[in-house]
């Protein structure tokens, strides 16, 4: 059997490979997506004082740690009863929408842009930022380091850190935001906001403009017939703090919504042998495989999930590029999966229109920003939408508030299946019998997961030393050749 290796694969958070098995006549048999690492976050939190975790956590990554920080200490306010001080919660969601501006520059500009601006057979040596700066101008690519740096700069002045914060604890947050502060944060939003409709009207021109990409967006094997998951408010608009997970079908339907506390009655996890990062699925339905289909009980967490449970968004103009992005991807849900890139931009602008609602809201200077708890309840779960997906942090402690259980889904977890799923079919789609893939190929087979922006240094993580690894290779069910280290 021959075997296609794509290791590591490239511009994504983590590591990983993708191994691609070939039939006799030389077409796609089978592709694995896998991930060669183990996470150990869950086990080593286990006896350390509860309230320390918000802090911990945020060192599984250091591309979306506040991501970890917030629904940590969502988690361990429900541990010492759930009471926050509303400031703080004002607070908390204004850092993350800052948050979440820095990250999907950095995804849209240098993780995915190389495929649409440069395009997906460019040269693999200028297929990258630089690439793209060179094609694009100097000046555009100075904007993007700045902005970036300017959504970096509003979390450093909020939380006393751009990453791996201290700042959240039991009840609210450790420092408030001054006068001071927050004037140099007005121009900074301002210029992001400016940033933001930049970056719509390049991908308008760029990548809309372009009937080849517009093709392979809407025509091309990046599609699946999963679900979406998302969190929502009460009106069902987009919210990314705080609210209910919404799940609905790719024809509309709404399938289910919960509170966080009651995740584990909707979600569970399937395992498989050849990788450390679980499956998860919607529990109710049970594990059915990799399958797609209206009864699948697999779904997608993602940027464009998140506008396809949502009925609106929360902001006029996230609202108004919510509606040009569905009325061209034509209609609402969009199982387009390369679309994810364009619902980056549609949330980049409401995060900076909400910057701006805060910028503007009288009480944020206020200096009654935490609540001192006064109990342990001794069990809390915290759900925050992670940049790459729903992510979930549940936690119980003890009686002295020393952590007895944690357990995580990450974004990317959740994700997990449709990734292998869409990367099998882009590589069956792609690679003919009796015609070895090039370049151009292999990496749009790359594109498939990439779409997803995956963060594999939140969702799996190796422990100090050689990993024990078993590759077992099977050709007509019957076990080919085996590799062994460590075991």
């Amino acid at each position: 059997m021959k075997t296609i290796r794509i290791d590591p694969i490239t511009r994504l958070e983590g590591h990983g490979k993708i191994e691609i098995f070939l039939a006799d006549d030389g077409g796609v048999q089978d592709c694995h997506f896998q991930i060669p690492e183990l996470r150990g976050f869950e086990r080593f939190v286990v006896g350390r004082p509860v309230e320390e975790l918000p802090r911990i956590m945020t060192r599984i990554c250091g591309v979306c740690p506040a991501s970890h920080h917030m629904a940590s200490a969502k988690a361990v306010d429900g541990c010492f009863g759930g009471e926050v001080a509303p400031l703080a919660h004002k607070l908390r969601d204004m850092y993350y929408h800052a948050h979440y501006i820095h990250s999907h520059i950095a995804h849209f500009y240098a993780l995915a842009a190389p495929d649409f601006v440069l395009g997906p057979d460019a040269d693999p040596a200028i297929r990258n930022i630089l690439g793209v700066i060179a094609k694009v101008g100097l000046e555009i690519g100075g904007q993007v380091i700045q902005a970036r740096a300017m959504a970096q700069k509003i979390q450093q002045l909020l939380g006393g850190r751009f990453t791996h914060l201290v700042w959240c604890l039991p009840g609210g947050v450790s420092k408030g935001l001054k006068k001071i502060e927050l004037e140099k944060i007005k121009p900074m939003v301002m210029e992001l906001s400016k940033f933001a409709d930049f970056s719509l009207k390049l991908f308008r021109d760029i990548v809309l403009g372009n009937p080849q990409y517009v093709d392979l967006i809407l025509n091309g094997p990046y599609t699946l017939d999963v679900h979406s998951m998302g969190l929502v408010d009460e009106n069902n608009a987009s919210n990314f703090y705080d609210g209910q997970v919404r799940v609905v079908d790719f024809e509309g339907k709404e399938i289910c919504k919960y509170q966080p506390h009651e995740y584990a009655d909707f979600v569970a996890e399937h395992v498989e042998s050849w990788s450390y990062l679980k499956f998860p699925y919607l529990k109710k339905r049970g594990w059915k495989g990799f399958t797609e289909g209206i009864d699948s009980s697999l779904y997608c967490a993602t940027p464009l999930a998140r506008l396809n449970v949502s009925d609106r968004m929360a902001t006029p103009r996230a609202q108004a590029a919510f509606e040009e992005m569905f009325q061209t991807v034509g209609g609402k849900p969009c199982r387009a999966l390369l679309a994810n890139h364009w619902a980056r931009l549609v949330e980049m602008v409401h995060n900076v229109e909400m910057l701006e609602r805060y910028c503007a809201d009288p009480e944020i200077t206020g200096d009654q920003f935490r609540v001192i708890p006064k109990k342990i309840t001794g069990e809390g779960v915290g759900i925050v939408e992670a940049m790459r997906g729903t992510l979930t942090h549940h936690y119980t402690c003890d009686k002295n508030g020393i952590c007895t259980s944690a357990n995580l889904i990450v974004g990317t977890t959740n994700n997990n299946a449709p990734i292998q799923m869409v990367t099998k079919k882009v590589a069956q789609a792609l690679i003919k019998p009796g015609k070895d893939p090039d370049q151009g190929i292999l990496n749009m087979i790359e594109m498939a997961f990439r779409a997803f922006d995956p963060c594999y240094s939140c969702a799996t993580h190796s422990l100090p030393g050689q990993m024990p690894l078993e590759v077992l290779a099977y050709k007509n069910g019957a076990l080919h050749w085996q590799l062994r280290r460590g075991i």
